[in-house]
């Protein structure tokens, strides 16, 4: 009944979460014009990919890739911010459903196992009332049909924010920060582990080096967004 959308859309407008605009009865989260100018990387097409060779060296992995480039004012950054800071989880939701729609056709992760995103402290869980990852996670699930599993992986401690810090300072931050509850669900699975952001890469990093003792894992990585290298 078009009388009771559109009674409702005055009281809960719907808004496009990069431009503000409007939505259309057809839109989802955001404008069409904002959906198909979203600065997309296509790095799932590549194995040696620019984020894939932020980890070279530093974790064995089996691919790396991000949805979006990740610019200062650019839509990935604004979508980021309504993410994590504006209550808008149908952002993280949307974005790990179309990603998703992509890492399914990608040799690369056609044998992911299970799909766990990096965890927030209980504490800033608290305060966020969500994590941002899981909801990523659970868009990527919708769309690859592969099981999230959002309670294996635990954060030990509450770290200070990784703006501004160098990279080696951020590794310094993260260090030692995941711990797996049951490694052993995790026997010779194909992981894909999930965070919003990928800049240095520490987090993710760290979110590795729990899995070093899991006989046969094999690890991937995937990101909403990632700073342009």
């Amino acid at each position: 009944m078009s009388w009771i959308h559109d009674f409702y859309s005055l009281l809960y407008p719907r808004i496009c979460a990069c431009c503000g605009t409007s939505l259309w009865r057809h839109e989802e989260t955001l404008c069409d014009l904002c959906d198909h100018h979203l600065p997309k990387t296509n790095y799932h097409l590549e194995l040696e990919n620019p984020v894939s060779r932020i980890f070279w060296g530093r974790v064995e992995l089996v691919t790396a890739s991000a949805y979006l480039h990740f610019n200062k004012g650019n839509r990935a950054q604004k979508l980021i911010h309504q993410l994590k800071y504006k209550g808008r989880k149908d952002v993280g939701i949307r974005m790990g459903r179309d990603f998703g729609r992509l890492l399914k056709h990608s040799p690369f992760y056609d044998d992911v196992g299970v799909i766990i995103p990096v965890p927030l402290h209980k504490r800033k869980y608290m305060q966020r009332g969500y994590n941002q990852s899981e909801l990523f996670a659970d868009g990527l699930s919708r769309s690859m049909g592969i099981p999230v599993d959002a309670r294996n992986m635990v954060r030990t401690r509450e770290t200070s924010t990784q703006t501004r810090k160098s990279r080696f300072n951020r590794w310094e931050n993260v260090a030692d920060l995941f711990v797996l509850e049951e490694p052993d669900r995790l026997r010779n699975s194909h992981v894909l582990l999930v965070d919003d952001v990928i800049t240095t890469g520490a987090t993710l990093e760290a979110a590795a080096a729990a899995f070093r003792d899991v006989p046969g894992v094999r690890i991937s990585f995937a990101a909403i967004a990632a700073t342009r290298y």
